[in-house]
């Protein structure tokens, strides 16, 4: 296998892999982006990479159910995998330049991909995808028809916004008027989270629903 850099704009690059077959080699093209964290990088394979939601892996004794995320934190620099429906976030730890770790996880990833390998190992490990819609326990019965248009806004117009910055923010609660959010991938320890949640998700919410009176993490 062999990477060859096509970048085109300081944002976006575009990597080829010539990858080896019986009678000819064939190409495999990953997209690069930048997202606003500064440690995070957005893969896409051009091809989907979860079928069903998402999966955000924090610290590398969470990645034991996927081989794709073992294989990243193995490489020492990784502090965060998340995997979106048609791209994959990777986190570096401080200290770590990109310059030297991207070589290093396209590789992996294009392994991955050119062999057609399973994302997770079997569900008798004892593992299932976590649906981002689940319900949870901060949900006042009362407030179901609020919860319901608080999480239309989320999948519909937060949502996808986020993913283009290669993350995802997943609605875990409404009491009291306060929304529940948690920040994963590119956006979780994003300089520019706060900032977000606050000038940007609260005050979509608060227009659009007015029982909503204030947006905080999760």
């Amino acid at each position: 296998m062999r990477l060859v850099n096509r970048g085109f704009a300081p944002v976006k690059t575009f990597w080829l892999a010539l990858l080896p077959s019986p009678h000819h080699m064939r190409e495999m093209l990953i997209e690069t982006e930048l997202t606003p964290n500064p440690a995070t990088i957005k893969f896409l394979p051009g091809r989907a990479v979860m079928e069903n939601g998402t999966r955000d892996f924090a610290a590398p004794e969470e990645a034991e159910a996927s081989p794709l995320a073992e294989a990243l934190f193995g490489l020492g620099d990784v502090t965060g995998v998340f995997f979106g429906r048609e791209f994959i976030s990777v986190t570096a730890a401080p200290g770590s330049e990109w310059s030297s770790l991207k070589p290093d996880v396209l590789a992996i990833l294009l392994d991955h991909f050119s062999a057609n390998m399973p994302l997770f190992k079997p569900a008798a490990a004892g593992f299932a995808v976590p649906s981002a819609d689940a319900d949870y326990p901060l949900d006042d019965p009362e407030d179901a028809d609020i919860v319901i248009q608080i999480k239309e806004l989320i999948e519909t117009r937060i949502r996808p916004a986020v993913a283009n910055d290669g993350g995802d923010i997943v609605y875990r609660g409404f009491q009291k008027g306060i929304v529940f959010l948690q920040m994963q991938g590119a956006c979780a320890g994003c300089p520019s989270s706060s900032a977000t949640l606050k000038n940007g998700i609260e005050q979509l919410l608060k227009h659009y629903v007015p029982e909503v009176i204030e947006v905080r993490a999760a």
